[in-house]
């Protein structure tokens, strides 16, 4: 088999865990953090962020419109690196293996600019780790919109089979499939190092 000229990494839940009602558990509580997301659609204000809405000052709107809960939505801004820990180590351990490898490897995520700024010079400076980058809220579109696929492949002039990408969530992998990405539903990091060797990528 051909191998694929670059490989695409999602950042959320693949390089790094992305899981904000766990976090409201550990500080708050079940029942609290229930009744939080249950009166704020917190996951809407970070699809505002993603697709490049200002991070500090969107969430310091939502707290506003919020006043009962605004100490806890400020949270999403003033312990990101909090919310967005830790670290899926095996999948940078893979990164690594073939950017030495000598295999180009892309960035391709759902996340906010000044969010991304925030990540890279705070907790997260392997994030510049990548010979390319697609933020959302650079690009003013988000994944799963076919628009910003093709955005990457005009950038980096691949398509198609040429591209392998890696995202944990089905509609965002179902796009890629449609343009005739190869694409891997990302579960866990052996998972992952497995189907690249199928695709002939050196590991």
């Amino acid at each position: 088999m051909t191998p694929p000229k670059a490989v695409i990494f999602d950042i959320g839940n693949v390089l790094i865990r992305w899981q904000p009602e766990a976090y409201y558990d550990r500080h708050f509580g079940v029942a609290r953090r229930k009744a939080l997301f249950g009166a704020v659609d917190l996951h809407a204000m970070n699809e505002d962020i993603d697709a490049g809405a200002p991070f500090l000052a969107t969430v310091q709107a939502w707290a506003a419109r919020h006043p009962d809960w605004a100490a806890e939505i400020m949270l999403w801004h003033d312990d990101w690196a909090g919310l967005a820990a830790p670290l899926i180590e095996g999948s940078w351990n893979i990164l690594h293996r073939l950017r030495a490898a000598g295999v180009p490897v892309f960035a391709l995520s759902n996340i906010g600019d000044d969010t991304t700024t925030l990540a890279e010079s705070g907790p997260y400076p392997q994030l510049a780790a990548f010979d390319r980058r697609y933020i959302s809220g650079r690009m003013g579109v988000t994944k799963p919109d076919p628009r910003i696929y093709e955005m990457v492949q005009a950038d980096c002039g691949l398509a198609g089979p040429d591209l392998y990408f890696i995202d944990d969530r089905a509609e965002n992998i179902a796009t890629a499939a449609a343009l005739g990405w190869r694409i891997h539903l990302f579960t866990a990091p052996d998972r992952l190092a497995a189907d690249l060797r199928v695709q002939g990528l050196p590991l």
